[in-house]
């Protein structure tokens, strides 16, 4: 592992646990940003040898996350990250006065924003349904079912909980709300800003419309790369917000939208970063390589995550003063805690000062800690010894 480890540079002088927030890119990933942009310099920032290779590197890029996604190229939108995936999804709905959102009480601020500004504009209301309290006993389902309105027509919420780790059962909850629709159809918008690069995702089979998601978090490519999953039958009504060369059929005269998800991109983008990405998925592809026998290899490596989220979960408990926000053991690469002293913004930055990377989160009042596949018990045990001498 250790050698495997020296393949992200940033992992040589710290202890890094903040993969939901942004990963370290390998070097290939580094290597392959760079070669890019020398190339394209190289041959000339414009012109048709570029244009073809831009191209080409944007196909080639769908094209990869698609398979690791479960489903075709022609249903991802490139875009920068989880916020501009979900923004073409939420403003591209043909909203009325009237219309309901519902919307998890564990959404990311950048979200709620959004919907809130479509609600004053639009004369939309925004229902909140409470998934936090159903961290250890609850019904995820029920929950969602139980708060849809006639007046509905979008759900919003995420896979993986970006404050509490929480893994949704999402194909269950996509059944439910089905189910419960009536005359207009309830869509779903999904953030993944927590599950793409860990999880082990069949889009085709969860039966939602919208996936939102990154390559700068679990992935470890660059940051300004994400993109979104739009299900086939979507696209024909979903409306483009922003529009650019990028979205436009040049084979008809009229220049109409294309008839994928592409028509959702806009114009110009930093087109190196989709061979970083592409770099950083094909590092985890390697590892993956040496997994024999048993589950597949991306299950494999969501295995190690929440066994070493679980081992962090386990030895936390043992600090007098810290409390774990989960009584059950973790089910994703997520640990959320509280201290006693409740001052959890000093903690971080004392424990960055030892090269311990961890983060805050706001709702509920917590410090997060992210393990990776490759992140060690060694650190975690080193990490668990910092904080008890921290806080005691």
């Amino acid at each position: 592992m250790e050698t495997y480890r020296q393949q992200f540079p940033a992992l040589a002088n710290k202890s890094y646990f903040n993969y939901g927030g942004q990963g370290p890119m390998p070097q290939a990933a580094l290597d392959a940003i760079v070669a890019a942009y020398q190339q394209i310099q190289t041959q000339g920032p414009f012109g048709l040898k570029t244009n073809q290779l831009v191209t080409q590197e944007a196909a080639l890029t769908r094209q990869a996350i698609a398979q690791e996604l479960g489903v075709t190229a022609a249903t991802i939108a490139l875009t920068e990250n989880v916020t501009a995936g979900c923004n073409i999804a939420l403003w591209g709905l043909n909203w009325q006065s009237g219309d309901r959102i519902l919307l998890s009480d564990c959404e990311h601020p950048g979200v709620i924003a959004s919907i809130n500004e479509i609600c004053r504009r639009f004369g939309v209301v925004v229902d909140l349904f409470p998934l936090q309290g159903t961290l250890e006993t609850g019904d995820p389902v029920a929950t969602v079912t139980s708060h849809l309105q006639p007046q509905t027509r979008l759900v919003v919420l995420s896979h993986v909980l970006w404050n509490t780790g929480q893994v949704l059962p999402l194909a269950e909850i996509a059944a439910g709300v089905r189910q419960a629709q009536r005359e207009r159809p309830i869509r779903i918008l999904v953030d993944a800003a927590q599950s793409v690069g860990w999880l082990p995702l069949n889009l085709a089979e969860l039966g939602i419309d919208f996936y939102a998601f990154t390559g700068h978090k679990w992935w470890c490519g660059p940051e300004g790369v994400g993109g979104l999953y739009i299900h086939p039958e979507m696209l024909a009504s979903l409306e483009p917000t922003f529009i650019g060369w990028r979205g436009l059929d040049y084979s008809q005269p009229q220049l109409p939208f294309v008839n994928d998800a592409r028509r959702y991109e806009v114009a110009t983008s930093a087109y190196p970063l989709y061979a970083g990405l592409r770099a950083a998925i094909a590092t985890h592809q390697t590892w993956e390589s040496t997994i024999v026998g048993g589950a597949s290899p991306a299950e494999k490596r969501a295995e190690r995550i929440v066994s070493l989220a679980t081992y962090l979960w386990k030895n936390l408990q043992q600090i007098a003063g810290i409390k774990c926000l989960n009584d059950l053991a973790p089910r994703s690469g997520l640990v959320s805690f509280q201290v006693a002293t409740g001052n959890h913004a000093k903690l971080v930055k004392d424990l960055e000062d030892r090269h311990f990377y961890l983060r805050t989160i706001v709702d509920p009042d917590c410090i997060r800690a992210c393990t990776h596949y490759f992140t060690t018990t060694a650190e975690i045990d080193e990490l668990v010894g910092s904080l008890s001498q921290l806080i005691n």
